[in-house]
């Protein structure tokens, strides 16, 4: 593996190279060391294979993974990988099987991974002799799929190619854990619907996109005009001990859309003060007991886990958003939104309706998709040049406000750690 030449113009992280999302070798490097060993990484959610025999493909880095529900109720995750040839062999995205079956030479499998039947293992009778078959040490045991560390809390489910990762907790750490109970509090859990979007640009500019709170008030027109999201909301960003994962907290003012005076911190291109809405349903918000933390009352949380996932909370709406990398260059981005088993139908209803803010469409996340990729394409034709997180300085460290880039530092940070060890 041969990388090509990186050059940080300062010792800290507040100009990033644009060599960092640009060179194939280091992408594989990355694939290595922060996705198949030593962290976890989300592969779904427990309400999503409720029954014995359910499962779902998925994919840990570019690595593709099933995660099932064996018949004794335990969820696995072993690789799609057949142990005879090395064919793929689930390709359905979700189903319900009592074994898994690889259709090149039909080695079948039990839903924890192990071999359970090859085809002429012992041989084929002809004319009084027998051919071929297995040599005679050959045990299933040792010829399963390979199974993955699973862990799971508050009705999410990881995994990890390494068996000696860390335990769920202490990598998450005691800051975003707390944010991440408040989300995954025990309730059941109910899959509301799925998005799905291919984005043309390097898998880390998704975690930085919501580790960034500079642009919501900027980019997203949605989110600035109605007050949902706004440089003067009281807010506050958290981080993990590593710098790796974060939370960015935000409680929307009483005032809604920025009208007045209260406007001012809005005066920029994408504010339109005349936008109303046709269904003024759309923003109707109701509070919920769990959003409470302390004395405060967050109408929106955005927690990153570094590689894999965001967890998101934007008023009524909840999700996760699974980043799966494929070279070095593009990402599929998989949204599970999701609600809780005792809802009401009202808030249900207002969930899914609030969801439309996110996804490939959504009123806001669109915006995103479209600057990551214009943002690769000038990586590309650019890879000696740098950007700049200067913004609130150039140092890492938590904040009561969102005038910063100080989370993107952060990750940058733990990336050089890890990367240049």
């Amino acid at each position: 593996m041969h990388e090509q030449t990186i050059h940080w113009e300062t010792e800290g992280t507040s100009r990033v190279p644009f060599a960092v999302y640009t060179d194939e070798d280091r992408h594989k490097k990355e694939l290595e060391r922060f996705f198949y060993k030593s962290h976890w990484s989300y592969v779904g959610l427990e309400a999503e294979i409720p029954n014995p025999g359910d499962f779902k493909r998925t994919v840990v880095g570019e690595r593709s993974v099933i995660m099932t529900r064996a018949a004794d109720g335990q969820i696995h995750v072993v690789e799609n990988v057949c142990a005879h040839r090395g064919m793929q062999f689930c390709r359905e995205r979700h189903g319900n099987k009592k074994e898994f079956v690889c259709p090149y030479h039909q080695w079948s499998y039990s839903l924890k991974g192990d071999l359970q039947g090859v085809p002429f293992r012992r041989g084929v009778r002809q004319d009084g002799k027998v051919n071929g078959g297995m040599p005679a040490d050959f045990d299933p045991k040792d010829h399963g799929l390979t199974a993955l560390k699973v862990a799971t809390r508050g009705g999410v489910v990881f995994a990890s190619f390494d068996p000696a990762v860390e335990s769920l907790e202490d990598f998450m750490g005691p800051t975003i854990l707390k944010y991440f109970d408040r989300l995954f509090n025990g309730r059941k859990l109910v899959v509301l619907g799925y998005n799905r979007q291919r984005i043309p640009g390097n898998w880390k500019l998704m975690q930085e996109n919501i580790k960034d709170p500079y642009h919501p008030g900027l980019l997203h027109t949605w989110f600035v005009t109605f007050g949902l999201w706004r440089a003067d909301n009281k807010s506050e960003l958290r981080m993990d001990a590593h710098h790796r994962h974060a939370a960015m907290i935000s409680t929307r003012g009483s005032a809604g859309q920025a009208t007045g005076a209260a406007s001012q911190v809005t005066q920029v291109s994408s504010f339109k003060e005349s936008m109303q809405l046709n269904d003024p349903s759309f923003l109707d918000i109701v509070p919920e007991g769990w959003w409470q933390m302390g004395e405060q009352m967050p109408t929106a949380v955005m927690m990153t886990l570094f590689p894999s996932v965001i967890f998101q909370q934007q008023v009524n709406s909840v999700s996760t958003r699974h980043i799966q990398p494929d070279g070095h260059g593009a990402f599929d981005f998989v949204w599970t939104h999701f609600g809780f088993e005792d809802d009401t139908p009202e808030m249900t209803e207002r969930r899914l309706r609030q969801s439309n803010l996110f996804g490939p469409a959504g009123f806001v996340s669109a915006d995103d998709g479209e600057v990551i990729e214009f943002s690769q394409q000038a990586f590309e034709t650019k890879p000696e040049h740098r950007m700049l997180v200067e913004l609130g300085g150039r140092d890492v460290g938590e904040t009561d406000h969102m005038v910063t880039e100080t989370l993107i530092r952060g990750m940058y940070e733990y990336w050089r750690k890890v990367m240049e060890a």
